[in-house]
Parts: C-alpha cells; sequence; structure tokens
C-alpha cells in the first residue's frame, strides 16, 4: 500500500514542481524588458537574462525595445487650398521606457497608430498642395515631432516618420499639368527675352567702338567684302563708303591727277545705278 502511494504522489509532485518552476523563472532575450507586477503593484523593470518570480504573487509583462514599424493607412486629407487628396505615410518608433508603455498606456501599440493618423491629418490640413509636392521633408518631420512630443508621456520614442504617399483626383492631375506647361512657356520667353537683350545690348556696345574708331569701321567693311567675295553663285552690287578710297584721293590730290565723278580714279568703268524708290 506504501509503495503504490509513493509511485501515485511522486509523478503528481514532479509535474507541480515543473509547473512551479516554469512559471518563476523567465528567459528575456538581449531586447526584451520585464515590468513586474506584484499583487498588481508595480515593482521594478527587469532583464535581460533570467529573471526569476514568485509564483502566483508576481507577474511580468513582456516589452520589447526593439524599433517597430507601422503603416498609416490611408488617410482623406484636405489641404489648406480646399484640394482633396489620400495620404499615406510610415511610421517607425521604440519604447524607451518599459514602464509608462505599459502603465501610462491600455495598448501602446495601437495607440500610437491612431495619434499618427489624426496628427497626419492635421498638420497636412494647414499646408497648400505645393508645399505638400515640394517640402515633403518638412512636412514628416514636423509630424514626427509633434508625435514625439504627446507620445514622451508612454515612454514612445518616436524616430522618424515618412510620408510615402499622396494621391490626387484625376482632374487635380490635370490641372497640375497644365499649371507646369504654362510655367515652363513662361520661363521659355523670359529666357528668350533676355537673350534678345544682350544680343542688343553686344551689338549698340560693338556699334560705339566701331564709331569711334575709323580705321575699326575700315576693317569690318573690309571683312564683309572678303565674305560677300567668296559666294560664287551671286552678284551683289555693295556701296563703298567715302572713308575707305579718301586716301586714294588724297594722294592724286597730292599728284595733281582730279579724280572722276562719284569719287572715281580715272580709267575706271562708272555704272550707273538706278534709284531705288
Amino acid at each position: 500500500m506504501y509503495f503504490s502511494t509513493f509511485y501515485v504522489i511522486t509523478p503528481i509532485i514532479v509535474i507541480v514542481a515543473f509547473i512551479l518552476v516554469t512559471a518563476s523563472a523567465k528567459v528575456l532575450r538581449e531586447y526584451e524588458r520585464a515590468v513586474v507586477f506584484t499583487l498588481g503593484r508595480f515593482q521594478k523593470v527587469k532583464g535581460p537574462g533570467l529573471v526569476l518570480m514568485i509564483p502566483f504573487v508576481q507577474e511580468l509583462v513582456r516589452v520589447d525595445l526593439r524599433i517597430q514599424v507601422i503603416e498609416i493607412p490611408t488617410q482623406d486629407v484636405i489641404s489648406r487650398d480646399n484640394v482633396s487628396m489620400k495620404v499615406d505615410a510610415v511610421l517607425y518608433f521604440n519604447v524607451v521606457n518599459p514602464e509608462r508603455a505599459i502603465i501610462q498606456v491600455q495598448n501602446y501599440l495601437p495607440a500610437t497608430n491612431m495619434l499618427a493618423q489624426t496628427t497626419l491629418r492635421a498638420v497636412l490640413g494647414q499646408h497648400e498642395l505645393d508645399e505638400m509636392l515640394s517640402e515633403r521633408k518638412k512636412l514628416s518631420a514636423d509630424v514626427q515631432s509633434i508625435l514625439d512630443t504627446q507620445t514622451e508621456t508612454w515612454g514612445i520614442k518616436v524616430t522618424n516618420v515618412e510620408i510615402r504617399t499622396v494621391e490626387l483626383t484625376e482632374n487635380m492631375v490635370k490641372a497640375i499639368a497644365k499649371q507646369a506647361e504654362a510655367e515652363r512657356d513662361r520661363r521659355a520667353k523670359i529666357i528668350h527675352a533676355e537673350a534678345e537683350f544682350q544680343a542688343s545690348q553686344t551689338l549698340v556696345n560693338a556699334a560705339k567702338i566701331l564709331s569711334s574708331i575709323p580705321a575699326a569701321m575700315q576693317l569690318r567693311y573690309l571683312q564683309t567684302l572678303t565674305e560677300i567675295g567668296a559666294e560664287q553663285n551671286s552678284t551683289i552690287i555693295f556701296p563703298m563708303p567715302i572713308d575707305i578710297i579718301k586716301p586714294f584721293i588724297e594722294l592724286l590730290d597730292k599728284a595733281g591727277k582730279a579724280p572722276a565723278p562719284n569719287g572715281l580714279i580715272h580709267g575706271a568703268t562708272v555704272q550707273e545705278v538706278p534709284p531705288v524708290h
């Protein structure tokens, strides 16, 4: 009878002991912490490694300290200039104070998600469409700063917020395309006008230099004649300024030979050119 009772009680004792050891010993990884409660009251934060507890008296709640990623669902946002759009984002955060993350908020993960959604709508609604498209990094930093301030009491650090997609309606996309095309046309006209102004200014400067130095004008005239003479298939009647042949006339005057009419030298063929009406 004694031996039969021993064989019955021994397995029960082993099972109970195993249950007690399992309930009293917990192993936490390097990135985990345990918030320990004794009879419902907070005692301390333990871990990582082996954590021993008093069964049925103490309990623990595991907290992950790694950076967590939350996809903020697509939100309907109306900008300050009354443009409707859909915006989604990605939130990065981690727990820096396990005690607050467990005690101050019921479930910090969905709470942070909901807070991120409302903050995203509130911040983007204060800006115009052009700012959302061109200053996305700045808006993301604003959302991150506001979230970090509000979640600090929960023991949560918001490390980054990335606005991922700004989706516009089809009509708004067409309007933006027309606006961009008009802006390109405006810039092209301005560049063309500036080029015309610079060219005319250069011509004015060149005319001033040529008028101030007669020899330069004569050299330019001769260069033009050289360029015209290179053409083989055209006949061009080009008036010759008196300044070009003036030195020759002075030489003839000194030699006692009078110049022919129209400033030509004797012996040259004169061709009358009918007046242009």
